[in-house]
């Protein structure tokens, strides 16, 4: 196991932390932007090691081992203490975003419904507008809130460990308190061995911290990560794209998504690298930012969905393209969502003038079930392609075709499995492996499978307890992911749930999607979903697609008519009815990602806004 210079492999990353702060005390390990330009708050290994055992002492007053605290940050330093505080304590963190103004939050209030957080953790700023507001949910058990910017600081800089006896400051009841650990194991052991590295690990099987899933198929489940999890998916990250201790990371994607936590923060402690944070809202305004960041700090790796590569090509501008040096940039990793080889080839065309090397694009699948990553590229490869016929994709069957025919569908190879994770193509009806020209379930298998669903569990027996028909051979984790391995290689072609099945006909929605948000200047790529319901006994399609346009019935008839000829066209289906919706009218994740079944729950229930129908 690679952990940059610490010379051992830590069983966890607090052990690897306290490693580190011995070490490399002075060294800055994250610098936040708080504009994605401007560097602002720093953070040297030494730093955030004392700013996490405060965060610790503080929460043995308030809480125990096992307890969850929901973690409402903005994008800043001040996570990633905290995080590593609970962490320290033997507290269960919950990473999740603050309610919005303005917003009702349903997301979060969710979340803390099903975890019973006994804590919550904040700014000052958050604590301020948030507080109040848990506060009137009546269904919300009542939490104890912590400000951890609020200067009650040094708590465990200025106490003294002796005999395994923390010497606290005096305690809010009043008085001077002394916490014997025996009595707060293993919650003493892990503050204790926050000042002592010989104090025996935790196990690896104990629940480091949920990260609840994005919802886009169904409500948010907490998904149980265990130290062991999370190790192991650091070191497979760290399998094939060049990391050394010199490399440099900047990413805006937000913390409370895994792949926001687990490689934009927690990868860079694991190979011990320099990591550049900004706000994910600095980029979504002037994408430009990204790439200027990567080009001034000569990163050598950053991470982004599909769309952010589609946005940069669209939104930055000629002038701000001047002056780019993108060479330094190893591993441009893709995923989150599906990757689209027509964004690689726009990328790659537009911005290797800027010395964009196309062969840094490492596509990768994953998912918070599994950690995180599940396959990926390597980033000495170049990106892989497979181009099958589409009528055969219908029928579950794999048939090369040539690219540029039509009815050819092009796929983009999203890499294979490293070290001991296993990928199965399964078929999901008769649960037997696929044969290598077939369209299955991609079933996963290795330590970074997490441990299930945090209080359910009969969907965690459905989910991570699958075994194949006939040998029983298993445990596997189903993904509700359809794709096929060509070479090792996989590619991913949709969502079980998702798939949309008219006359006996697969088609998969994102294709239909992808249709309907080029087809019109006036529609928002990427804001559309494809759906079927059934109307007078028979499956029939659903377009819903945001458009920007005045409320003109003679334009909304344009854009009709051009969505059913498109979809006509380009699939060979009737469209029953298309619903034109607001910008923002689309129901998406806290990640981006559309939510189909959210979406068509609210057609049947009558409840979508949308500006123009048309059946």
């Amino acid at each position: 196991m690679h952990s940059g210079d610490t010379g051992t492999a830590p069983a966890t990353v607090m052990t690897l932390l306290r490693q580190r702060a011995q070490q490399q005390p002075d060294r800055v390990a994250y610098t936040f932007l708080p504009d994605g330009t401007t560097e602002g708050q720093k953070l040297t290994y030494g730093e955030l090691h004392k700013q996490a055992q405060d965060v610790a002492a503080r929460l043995c007053q308030f809480g125990e081992p096992g307890d969850r605290a929901l973690l409402l940050y903005p994008q800043s330093l001040d996570f990633i203490a905290a995080f590593f505080g609970c962490l320290y304590a033997g507290v269960v963190a919950i990473p999740a975003y603050p309610p919005r103004a303005n917003q009702t939050g349903l997301r979060i209030f969710a979340i803390a419904e099903d975890a019973k957080p006994r804590l919550a953790l904040t700014t000052s700023d958050v604590l301020a507008r948030s507080k109040d507001q848990f506060g009137q949910a009546a269904h919300i058990a009542p939490m104890h809130w912590m400000a951890t910017d609020d200067g009650q600081t040094s708590v465990v800089s200025r106490a003294i460990f002796d005999d395994g006896i923390l010497q606290c400051p005096p305690l809010p009841q009043g008085g001077e308190g002394r916490v014997d650990f025996t009595a707060l194991a293993p919650l003493g052991d892990s503050i204790r061995a926050a000042a002592d590295p010989l104090v025996p690990e935790r196990s690896g099987d104990s629940l480091a911290y949920l990260q609840y899933t994005s919802g886009s198929t169904s409500s948010p489940k907490g998904v149980m990560v265990t130290h062991t999890n999370l190790m192991h998916n650091l070191l497979d990250l760290d399998a094939g794209w060049e990391h050394t201790s010199e490399s440099v990371l900047v990413t805006w994607l937000p913390t409370f998504h895994d792949m926001g936590l687990v490689y934009g923060i927690l990868e860079p402690l694991y190979r011990g690298f320099h990591c550049f944070i900004m706000p994910p809202l600095a980029f979504l305004q002037h994408p430009a930012r990204w790439l200027r960041a990567i080009s001034d700090r000569r990163a050598t790796h950053s991470v982004g969905p599909n769309f952010a590569y589609d946005l940069c090509v669209r939104k930055v501008k000629p002038e701000e393209r001047a002056g780019l040096d993108l060479s330094s940039w190893k591993a441009a990793v893709n995923g989150a969502e599906p990757v689209r080889k027509e964004t690689l080839e726009r990328f790659r065309d537009v911005f290797a003038p800027c010395g964009f090397n196309w062969r840094a694009f490492c596509p990768g699948f994953g998912l918070a079930e599994a950690t995180l990553k599940v396959t990926a590229m390597r980033s000495a490869d170049e990106p892989a392609f497979c181009s099958v016929e589409a009528d055969a994709l219908e029928r579950h069957r794999i048939k090369e075709f040539p690219p540029l025919l039509p009815g050819a569908r092009t796929f983009v190879g999203c890499g294979r499995a490293e070290g001991e994770t296993g990928v199965l193509i399964v078929n999901p009806d008769t649960l037997s492996p696929c044969a290598s020209d077939e369209v299955g379930e991609i079933w996963v298998s290795g330590p970074s499978v997490t441990a299930g669903y945090w209080a359910r569990p009969e969907v965690t027996e459905a989910t991570f307890g699958a075994r194949l028909g006939g040998t029983g051979q298993g445990p596997f984790l189903r993904t509700g992911d359809l794709g096929f391995l060509k070479d090792g290689v996989l590619y991913v072609t949709g969502r079980l749930k998702d798939l949309i099945i008219i006359r006996g006909q697969n088609h998969y929605p994102q294709d239909i999607e992808l249709t309907v948000g080029h087809c019109h200047p006036a529609l928002r790529a990427g804001c559309g979903i494809a759906f079927s319901v059934d109307a007078g006994g028979e499956e029939r399609l659903i377009i819903a697609q945001e458009a920007t346009l005045n409320h003109q019935n003679s334009e909304m008839d344009e854009l009709v008519k051009t969505i059913r000829q498109a979809v006509a066209e380009g699939h060979e289906l009737q469209v029953y009815s298309v619903l034109l919706l607001k910008p923002g009218g689309i129901p998406k994740t806290s990640s981006g990602k559309v939510q189909r079944q959210a979406c068509r729950s609210a057609y049947l229930a009558g409840t979508l806004e949308v500006w123009g129908k048309r059946s």
